[in-house]
């Protein structure tokens, strides 16, 4: 009989692990800020045009990007730039990979 969830400590680790992500990109402004900054780093004056929703807004769903990790940002005089951490973008990805493979394994 096939187990509908693993119940290994290193895989409930990761379940969090992915769980986190998915909720962090799960909104669509925050997917459109990582579209919007896949190319180049863009100051958050230029994001929230981009998004038409209110700088405040766009502050926000930033911030959830950088407090995961997706995203760093460097100041530049008055200026917040913000660019997408590509390591984290992959290891996350690459996590979340592991955990459908492991839960496929020992399911």
């Amino acid at each position: 009989m096939n187990k509908l969830c693993c119940a290994t400590k290193a895989v409930d680790k990761q379940l969090s692990t992915a769980v986190e992500f998915l909720k962090v990109i799960a909104e669509e402004n925050r997917l459109k800020i990582l579209c919007i900054l896949l190319n180049n780093e863009q100051c958050v004056c230029d994001i929230w045009q981009y998004l038409n929703i209110p700088q405040n807004l766009t502050s926000h769903h930033l911030k959830v990007l950088k407090d995961f990790g997706l995203i760093t940002s460097r100041k530049e005089g008055l200026k917040v730039f913000y660019a997408i951490n590509k390591n984290k973008l992959v290891e996350s990805r690459k996590l979340l990979d592991e955990f459908l493979e492991a839960k496929r394994k020992a399911c």
